[in-house]
């Protein structure tokens, strides 16, 4: 963690602990047969990057009240719930060291407990008293929806253009980013002129953030991602360091087809791919997107811009 990454979650320690204890209130609060796996959900943790962008962007991440810890719960819940349905849809086994919903209690209950903390953010947020606010999660929940078809139909295209890859990403991740950091602009009483720059901060930052997450599926440790290496190859999820490996080596889309259902294949065809140059030109994509992100707050006023470049360096960081 950099020394300005390390003060921002020091400054937002006190919003985020908020966030926290109001999220267990509103998952908890329910038929045991969702709340308690959605609950589970909950403490298996993760980053928060959303809940924090929301604090961010309304400029009081030290003191947040009441209806910004609302919006920024309903962030996190439709994120929690997106995560369980992907599980389901992606047939994963564990997520961040624990065992998925759809694989420890089967495939309805996944679409339960998904559905209840779909319905429990839009509940929280309708009660932080800002209507256009629910429009505006309401859109991205919409975007999440159609990024997971684009993705379903796109299974094992190995001749995905990077423009599809994009769009699905920016419907599947960036929106909800976006989605933030506006909350966080409305509710937290931005000027108005300030909301589309926020939004596109996030939008950057989340695609940087996806493009950084499908190279760690290549690259990364089990132990430290909390899921096996190559699951996207597995799942037939093509992604963009593939997509770049295969524009300057096409002859790699036979190894990706015959690596498939033979795990120790895929494990070799991830060292490849991890080490080639397609895997450096997405790198630098995702970089590209996070410098558009830091200039889209330059010189804003309200929002907590320092904190906001924190958290675009802490993507990068996270990955290096």
């Amino acid at each position: 963690m950099t020394p300005a990454a390390a003060q921002l979650a020091g400054a937002a320690a006190d919003a985020l602990a908020a966030c926290e204890a109001n999220l267990h209130r509103v998952v908890e609060d329910g038929l045991a047969r969702v709340a308690v796996p959605g609950a589970d959900t909950l403490a298996a943790g993760g980053k928060r990057l959303r809940p924090l962008l929301v604090f961010c962007c309304a400029g009081r991440v030290a003191d947040p009240g009441t209806a910004l810890i609302r919006a920024a719960s309903a962030v996190e819940l439709v994120h929690m719930a997106t995560l369980v349905h992907d599980d389901l849809l992606d047939g994963a086994t564990m997520r961040r060291g624990r065992e998925t919903v759809s694989s420890a209690l089967g495939a309805d209950a996944a679409i339960q407990v998904g559905d209840y903390l779909f319905a429990r953010a839009f509940e929280e947020l309708s009660a932080a008293g800002e209507p256009e606010a629910v429009r505006v999660l309401a859109s991205s929940a919409l975007d999440l929806s159609l990024g997971e078809l684009a993705q379903g139909r796109a299974a094992y295209d190995l001749a995905l253009p990077e423009r599809a890859y994009a769009d699905r990403v920016r419907r599947k991740t960036a929106s909800l980013f976006a989605a933030a950091c506006r909350l966080g602009a409305m509710v937290g009483g931005i000027p108005a002129d300030a909301h589309d720059r926020l939004a596109r901060f996030g939008d950057e930052v989340g695609m940087a953030f996806q493009i950084f997450d499908d190279i760690l599926d290549l690259t990364g440790d089990p132990a430290a991602t909390g899921k096996r290496r190559g699951a996207d190859l597995r799942d037939g999820t093509v992604t963009l360091p593939v997509i770049l490996a295969l524009r300057g080596e096409p002859e790699l889309a036979d190894a990706i087809r015959a690596a498939e259902g033979d795990d120790a294949a895929i494990d070799a065809l991830c060292d490849r791919l991890a080490a080639h140059t397609g895997c450096a030109a997405a790198r630098q994509r995702a970089l590209d997107h996070v410098a558009r992100a830091r200039e889209a707050v330059e010189g804003l006023e309200g929002p907590d811009v320092p904190a906001l470049l924190a958290i675009a360096d802490g993507v990068v960081d996270r990955y290096s």
